[in-house]
């Protein structure tokens, strides 16, 4: 029995060295020469795990072609790029930037970011000494339809340039020539695919000797608000609004919102100069704070941008 089993074990080895079949050939011929069973084990066992080995790998393969269809059907489903939403702010100096910022005087459009969150995209366009005719007659109302996106915004707020009569450069009367362009404004705008707004003029600072606010631009304020209403486009009553607002912080207070420069800083004004159409960055930021606090009033679409109503 000795003598035959060295033959036997010797066979075994070598089907071993030259196939995966040679651990079942072991395993059987180890049974018929009845060796220990610890050996017989000790073989299957490989063989076994060969067997698990060749089907985790079939299943981790199963599971990264699952993972890549799925994310193969995740990028055909993913939304297409949008691009952000612009408010294109149209008027006059009230509203406008100032470069010089070593000068105090400011727009309220120029504050309006400091309270809207950064996903909404706020072009300037208003300018000084424009008027609804100045800025169509200027190309300034052209450029900006080139600019204008579908679902975009525009805020139009113009009136005090329309109303100096002295000059015709500038001058729309608020009966004809002013909601003539505000209604050309509109149906412009709506054209594009974009939506307006329509705001007032924002109030002057002019008291009587009583400490009595008179409201100059009542005329302009009713007509915008007219046409709003006619093409059924929001209306933000930024005159009646910062009127009254001047009106309850009364004469001496309502001196901290506008220009007041003192003698001998600005080379420009040398002898110093009390301004009160225009706005320092205390008035700018009080002005785009009433804006904004309307927008949040009226459950305006642009609300939903506003980040805050207090800096």
């Amino acid at each position: 029995m000795k003598n035959s089993s060295k033959p036997t074990t010797g066979k075994i080895f070598t089907a071993l060295r030259y196939s995966l079949a040679g651990v079942f050939v072991v395993s059987s011929t180890f049974a018929v020469a009845d060796q220990q069973g610890t050996s017989t084990l000790h073989i299957s066992y490989a063989a076994q795990s060969s067997a698990y080995a060749l089907t985790s790998s079939g299943s981790q393969s199963a599971s990264i072609q699952s993972a890549t269809d799925k994310g193969s059907e995740e990028a055909v489903k993913a939304p297409p790029y949008n691009k952000p939403v612009t408010l294109h702010l149209v008027g006059d100096s009230t509203m406008s930037d100032k470069p010089m910022l070593s000068y105090p005087e400011r727009g309220w459009g120029q504050l309006l970011p400091e309270f809207m969150l950064p996903n909404l995209n706020i072009k300037n366009h208003a300018a000084n000494g424009r008027s609804t005719k100045r800025f169509v007659d200027e190309g300034r109302w052209q450029l900006l339809l080139s600019d204008l996106s579908e679902g975009d915004f525009v805020a139009i707020q113009f009136g005090h340039n329309d109303q100096k009569q002295s000059d015709p450069a500038r001058y729309a009367d608020p009966e004809n020539a002013y909601p003539a362009y505000l209604n050309q404004f509109v149906q412009d705008v709506e054209a594009k695919g974009a939506s307006v707004i329509i705001a007032s003029s924002i109030c002057r600072r002019h008291f009587t000797e009583e400490g009595v606010l008179k409201r100059t631009l009542l005329a302009y304020a009713d007509a915008a608000k007219k046409v709003a209403a006619q093409n059924n486009v929001p209306f933000i009553p930024m005159n009646a609004l910062t009127c009254d607002f001047l009106a309850q912080v009364g004469e001496p207070n309502s001196n901290h919102y506008f220009i007041k420069v003192p003698a001998d800083l600005y080379a420009r004004y040398p002898e110093g100069k009390t301004d009160d159409t225009h706005l320092n960055v205390v008035g700018a930021a009080k002005m785009a704070q009433i804006f904004v606090r309307q927008l949040k009033a009226t459950a305006h679409p642009l609300a939903k941008y506003l980040y805050r109503d207090t800096l």
